[in-house]
């Protein structure tokens, strides 16, 4: 478990603005007029806090990112910028050993503090010291997750992916980019449909993908071998970014890589009106003739408080997010499920798959659901407002109150941390997580390259299980998973010469990668548990998106 620790950088941040050249000694790099100065760092270089578009302030504020053009001088790139707006987060109270198995990830996760600031779109690259401007090495960007409501790039440390591909013989070079989060990035209502500006996080990563493919040769990349890839919210962006423009990548990337994300059920931009009213009146904009242009005069710390105020990821709503991408009719021209379904996808190959319990995590948010009536209640009333008697009695009898079937799945009667703990972190993790998997390689798998993995490492936390999350010590940790992604990155492909051959997904046979413990760290599994209820929490999603 300590190797959280090693994946997670302290956030220690330092303006790029406010550089002194005469003190910067350091590899530099051109970018436009400017030059920016990094560090040496082992084999690596990096160069940090780079910014890729206009600082988001004053009249840029709930508008679209707009290019950046650098002036003369010389910029310190050696320390990450600071971070976009956070939503703060109260944490589930739990004690005793949950307190513990929860503390290992939602304190990892949710409970750092990043200073942040409005002025926060910046990108860094990490690269092998010996590459060049002539290396055309393929290039990983990373997209963190964090509910789309807070997280940085300052937690994740680039240079583990880097080490490790130099090390088995695969060089890349890694890009990650802050985006705007919570309020700030994914405003929604029928003011900002109106307006045109919706999910501009999305954009902010499409800007930064625009800004790859301008400047990433400068670092050794190779702007034609681009692989998009995130974990939670940052997977579900790089399945968005799939969907976006008709599932036309623009040539800014030719593969994805997602670990707990898909196409989420989600349904028009106007399904959050009754958070932006919120804000509106907490930030006194209520009056106003045009609330959207009074939110951007609103002071910085004051429009951030009001955010404070909506629920957050570890609300009693849980997964049912205030802030997350939703469909606005320019990013999204439809629901993502029907985007998929219409077949508005990029066709290139890609690797998807799940951390075995996805919901548990969550489910600490919600531990006064004890009984069978307040399961449905919280169904009806709570999670999937609106849905009727019918759906709610079928999906309760699809995820029944037997703990031996709930999640963390196959630990029999432990982990019962209430009467119906396991049953909410099984639906919560299928239908926010695994069904929407599906749904993508239902109308997917049989036109492109896929891989799809699941991960039951870490089964014996306490009450948490193989929990989201967890497999981030594979992927930046050195093992199996960032591997793969190595490979991936460098030849599509995410298979050794030698060694474990992970099979292509297929509709009828279903196989896919088990990343387990033990002596074999990896075995052929079958992807078909709980399809009968994830298929009807698919339906019911289609049919009532949050």
């Amino acid at each position: 478990m300590t190797m959280i620790s090693r994946v997670l950088l302290a956030g220690l941040v330092a303006s790029y603005a406010y550089a002194a050249p005469s003190a910067l000694s350091g590899p530099t790099v051109k970018l436009g007029d400017a030059t920016f100065v990094g560090a040496n760092l082992g084999t690596t270089q990096r160069f940090l806090g780079i910014p890729f578009a206009q600082p988001p302030v004053g009249n840029l504020r709930f508008r679209l990112p707009q290019p950046i053009t650098y002036t003369n001088g010389t910029y310190d790139a050696t320390d990450y910028g600071l971070s976009c707006g956070q939503q703060s987060v109260d944490l589930p109270i739990v004690t005793g050993l949950v307190a513990e198995a929860a503390d290992f990830l939602v304190d990892t996760i949710f409970g750092k503090v990043f200073p942040d600031q409005e002025d926060c779109l910046t990108i860094n690259i990490v690269k092998p010291k010996s590459a060049t401007s002539k290396s055309k090495l393929p290039v990983v960007v990373w997209i963190f997750g964090g509910g789309f409501e807070l997280g940085s790039t300052s937690m994740y440390d680039g240079g583990l992916i880097v080490g490790r591909s130099q090390a088995i013989g695969q060089p890349v070079v890694y890009v990650s980019m802050n985006y705007r989060l919570n309020g700030f990035g994914f405003l929604s209502s029928k003011e900002v449909k109106e307006a045109g500006v919706g999910n501009l996080g999305l954009h902010d990563q499409r800007e930064a993908l625009r800004w790859i493919q301008k400047y990433i040769g400068q670092f050794g990349g190779d702007p034609s071998k681009v692989t998009i890839w995130g974990e939670s919210a940052g997977a579900i962006s790089v399945s968005l970014q799939m969907l976006a423009n008709g599932g036309n990548t623009e040539g800014l990337f030719r593969a994805g890589f997602m670990q707990s994300g898909a196409p989420i059920p989600v349904g028009d931009i106007t399904h959050g009106q009754k958070y932006y009213d919120s804000i509106v009146k907490d930030t006194g904009c209520t009056s106003a003739k045009d609330t959207l242009q009074c939110l951007r005069e609103v002071p910085y710390q004051k429009l951030k408080d009001a955010i404070n105020n909506t629920p957050s990821i570890f609300a009693y709503q849980s997964l049912n997010l205030a802030w997350l991408p939703r469909t606005d009719g320019v990013f999204l021209t439809d629901d993502p499920l029907k985007l998929v379904q219409q077949g508005k996808v990029a066709q290139i190959p890609y690797i998807t798959g799940n951390c075995d319990d996805e919901g548990t995590l969550f489910s600490l948010a919600n531990l006064n659901v004890t009984t069978d009536a307040q399961f449905k209640t919280y169904l009806k009333n709570t999670f999937l407002p609106g849905i009727p008697d019918s759906a709610v009695d079928q999906i309760a009898k699809l995820y029944p109150s037997d703990v031996t079937q709930g999640s963390p799945f196959g630990t029999g009667i432990f982990n019962a941390l209430t009467p119906q703990f396991k049953r909410l972190a099984a639906f919560q993790g299928d239908g926010v997580f695994q069904a929407p998997r599906r749904w993508f390689l239902q109308y997917t798998a049989s036109k492109q390259n896929v891989w799809v993995f699941i991960s039951k490492r870490l089964k014996s936390i306490p009450i948490l299980g193989s929990a989201h999350f967890t497999d981030i010590i594979n992927s930046y940790g050195g093992g199996e998973m960032g591997d793969h992604l190595i490979r991936f990155a460098n030849t599509l492909n995410p298979n050794p010469v030698i060694g474990y051959q992970w099979p292509k997904y297929n509709l009828a046979t279903k196989k896919v990668a088990t990343y387990v413990e033990g002596l074999i760290p990896v075995v052929t599994g079958t992807d078909d548990f709980r399809e009968e209820a994830m298929k009807y929490l698919t339906e019911v999603t289609l049919a009532y998106p949050v």
